[in-house]
């Protein structure tokens, strides 16, 4: 029996918030106090540049598991795949939680943060593609952009959640508690959380669309890299402003108050909020998507954030927290309209049997040059010149290659995915 649209939504935004929260809780957890645990001999700056070197880890496995992920995924389906996914990111996370720190073990302490890591990435290379799959390849072509943008939604969704507890743990908490175990908390609170998505995600029916699709008589990539070699580099470059920006909006923006004397508890709230308006709103320019296409909605993005981010800097310089908390949301809501349509524009590229492959690989590569650098760019780019400026001219750069790959880009919008196109 078909699962119904919504259910298949609702399966996929819990799966991917899961996810997003232990992946980013690392993320924010390497700017407040991974530095100071696992990386204790070195200066601030150091300590936390060194501290995101092993956040950046988990990008580089994330195309191994979009290829191994995609290439399964193209063969057996999105389902089961969905669901390994979710066990490896969790176990990760919550052995995450019980680490001895530097202080317990020496070296060998950041080597298994650092091995955790590579887990984490490896199963989020190849949560991302099939969780926008098995929601594009059961929602109508008409309302594809609003269906799929709501595993996108996931995002800061998983960001909301870990914010927002570590926002409590520090409120509760005094420096020294959260520092001794407080930090832990949210880790090992991912255990509950998956086994509430496994629960979900079992009860989901496969993709309609993959069922039907004749197997490939390659193997999936293979197929991506002879007929589709231009979408994977048209998902490469759409990908460098929004996932360069994210992190810079969300992650690295820690960092940058800290260094400027502001206290976490106000730019973790500010995060908080702005987070809240963006999963709110991603599914919006989904809907947006549908009604004008996907490239005006992915350009006008783009053109926002490449401008938005030479007034960030100054507005977090105030250290006020309404300034903040506005630097952060019309920033993300930037992002939300390249991240809202992306899941469906990415879909619409490839042809069903090598399409969890083409997604996964194009958009995982990607990270790597974008999102597990960008927060260790700007840390060095901050170290080196003491200013913002040079942050922002990197992240206007990668504004202007993102605009030039959509726009020589086709547009996608109400493509049949079932039909088999080799372009």
């Amino acid at each position: 029996m078909a699962t119904s649209i919504k259910k298949i939504v609702a399966a996929s935004l819990i799966g991917t918030t899961i996810e997003w929260y232990d992946f980013f809780l690392y993320g924010s957890a390497a700017a407040l106090v991974f530095n100071k645990l696992f990386f204790p001999n070195a200066d601030p700056l150091t300590g936390t540049l060194l501290a995101f070197l092993t956040y950046a880890v988990g990008f580089v496995a994330r195309p191994l598991g979009g290829l191994i992920f995609g290439h399964f995924g193209d063969r057996l389906g999105r389902k089961r795949l969905l669901v390994v996914s979710l066990l490896l990111m969790g176990a990760a996370t919550f052995l995450i939680g019980c680490l001895p720190t530097y202080a317990g073990v020496g070296a060998a302490a950041p080597l298994l943060l650092t091995l955790l890591r590579l887990v984490q990435g490896f199963a989020l290379g190849g949560e991302w593609g099939g969780a926008v799959l098995i929601v594009s390849e059961h929602g109508d072509a008409a309302r594809r952009g609003f269906w799929a943008s709501w595993p996108q939604a996931g995002a800061p969704g998983g960001n909301l959640l870990a914010t927002g507890v570590l926002a409590i743990l520090a409120a509760w908490q005094s420096d020294e508690a959260f520092l001794a175990w407080g930090w832990r908390v949210p880790f090992l609170l991912s255990g509950v959380l998956v086994l509430i998505g496994l629960w979900i995600r079992l009860s989901i029916t496969e993709s309609p669309v993959f069922q039907q699709a004749e197997p490939e008589e390659t193997a999936p990539i293979i197929g991506v890299l002879r007929h589709h070699w231009r979408d994977v580099l048209t998902a490469i470059g759409a990908r460098l402003a929004e996932n360069i920006s994210f992190y810079l909006l969300t992650v690295f923006v820690i960092t940058y108050a800290k260094a400027n004397k502001i206290e976490n508890s106000t730019v973790l709230n500010a995060v908080l909020i702005a987070s809240a308006i963006h999963f709110v709103t991603i599914p919006m320019w989904g809907a947006l998507s549908d009604r004008i296409g996907r490239r005006p909605m992915y350009l006008a993005g783009a053109a926002g954030i490449g401008l938005w981010i030479f007034a960030f800097f100054p507005l977090i310089n105030t250290g006020n927290f309404l300034a903040i908390t506005l630097a952060i949301t019309v920033g993300l809501l930037f992002h939300g309209m390249m991240y809202g349509p992306q899941a469906a524009f990415f879909a619409e590229l490839f042809g069903t049997r090598m399409r969890y492959t083409g997604v996964s690989i194009g958009a995982q590569l990607s990270a790597i040059v974008a999102g597990a650098l960008a927060p260790i760019i700007a840390v060095a780019l901050l170290k080196s010149y003491g200013s913002s400026l040079p942050i922002s001219i990197y992240l206007g750069l990668a504004a202007v290659l993102t605009l030039v790959a959509v726009f020589a880009a086709r547009e996608t919008q109400g493509r049949d995915l079932a039909e088999k196109v080799h372009v």
